[in-house]
C-alpha cells in the first residue's frame, strides 16, 4: 500500500504512546481514524487534538482483552467508514518480574491484553479486511524483547514472543491465500510511551495487594522510567511504521543496533547452546539515549 488518503485506519492503544503517534501521522496523510483504548479520558482528549488537526475521527473505548469489545470496536468501524484498510494492534502493558514472583494476576492481565488483545484484532479482523478484496495492511506491535532472550518482566516477553509468532503465521497464511491483505510485526527499542504507567489501568480483580517496593525496587523502576523518558519519540515511530508498510516489510525495527540481541540468542539456538542475557550488548545502546 502506497496511497493512504482516504483510506481508514483502526488503532488500539491510540490515546498515547505509539499509538498516538501512528494516529497523528494518520490524521496528516488524510486516513480517518478509528482511535481505541482503555483509557476514556485521554481518548476523548486525543480526539479533540486530532480532530482540531483536521482528523476525522471516531473513538470507541476499548479493553482488548475482552473479545466483546473488540467484535464492538469492529461493528462501530465498519458502520461508521464501511471498510478498514490499516489495523493497528498496539495496544499493550507491562507487569511482573522473573517467571515465579510473577504474580497469577500479573499473568493474566498481560496474557490477557499483549497477546489475547492482539488475538482478538486478528481473528475479528482479518476476514472482513480479506472480503473487501482491496489492499490492507495488518500491523501488530510486539517488541524487542520478542526477538530476544530474558528480559526485566517474564510476563512481557512470552507475550511479545507470541505477538511475533502469531505475526510471522498469519504473514504466511495470508501470502498462501493469495490475500490482498498483508502483515507486520513491530519490534520497538525503547520509545518514549507511557507503558511505565499503565498500572492504573489493571481490572480491579487483576489487582495485586499494595507491597511497599524495596530501595532496589524503586531505583529499578526510576531507571526503567529514565529509559523511556529518553527514548525514541512516538512520531519517528510512526515513520518508520509507514515507511515499511509501504514497502510490504514484516519485519519493522525501530534501532539496528538491538538486532545483536538478536544475532546473540540465534547463535546459542544454532549452536545449541544455553541462552546468554543481553544485558552487556544492551547498556552501551541504552547509556547513549538522547
Amino acid at each position: 500500500m502506497k496511497d493512504f488518503a482516504g483510506k481508514v485506519a483502526v488503532i488500539t492503544g491510540g490515546a498515547s504512546g505509539i499509538g498516538r503517534g501512528i494516529a497523528q501521522w494518520c490524521v496528516g496523510a488524510g486516513v480517518k481514524v478509528v482511535l481505541a483504548d482503555i483509557d476514556g479520558g485521554r481518548l476523548e482528549a486525543a480526539e479533540a487534538d486530532l480532530t482540531a488537526m483536521g482528523g476525522t475521527v471516531l473513538c470507541v473505548r476499548t479493553d482488548v482483552a475482552k473479545r466483546g469489545d473488540v467484535e464492538e470496536l469492529a461493528r462501530r468501524a465498519f458502520d461508521w467508514f464501511g471498510q478498514v484498510h490499516l489495523l493497528f494492534n498496539n495496544a499493550g502493558v507491562a507487569a511482573g518480574g522473573p517467571p515465579w514472583e510473577a504474580t497469577w494476576n500479573d499473568w493474566e492481565w498481560v496474557i490477557g491484553v499483549n497477546l489475547w488483545g492482539v488475538i482478538h484484532g486478528v481473528k475479528i479482523f482479518t476476514p472482513r479486511m480479506m472480503e473487501q478484496n482491496t489492499e490492507c495492511h495488518i500491523v501488530n506491535t510486539a517488541s524487542m524483547a520478542g526477538l530476544m532472550a530474558g528480559g526485566i518482566s517474564a510476563t512481557y516477553s512470552v507475550t511479545k514472543h507470541g505477538v511475533v509468532a502469531l505475526s510471522e503465521a498469519l504473514h504466511l497464511w495470508l501470502e498462501q491465500r493469495k490475500a490482498l491483505v498483508r502483515a507486520s510485526v513491530l519490534c520497538p527499542g525503547m520509545v518514549r510511551t507511557d507503558v511505565g504507567n499503565c498500572e492504573h489501568h489493571r481490572p480491579e480483580e487483576l489487582k495485586n495487594p499494595p507491597v511497599e517496593l524495596s530501595p532496589e525496587m524503586k531505583a529499578g523502576r526510576a531507571a526503567i522510567d529514565s529509559l523511556i523518558a529518553r527514548g525514541m519519540p512516538p512520531d519517528e515511530v510512526a515513520e518508520i511504521v509507514f515507511d515499511a508498510i509501504r514497502k510490504e516489510q514484516f519485519y519493522i525495527i525501530t534501532d539496528s543496533r538491538w538486532m545483536e540481541t538478536v544475532r546473540l540468542r540465534m547463535d546459542k539456538l544454532m549452536a545449541l547452546e544455553n541462552p546468554a542475557s543481553a544485558a552487556p550488548l544492551l547498556m552501551p545502546i541504552l547509556t547513549a539515549q538522547s
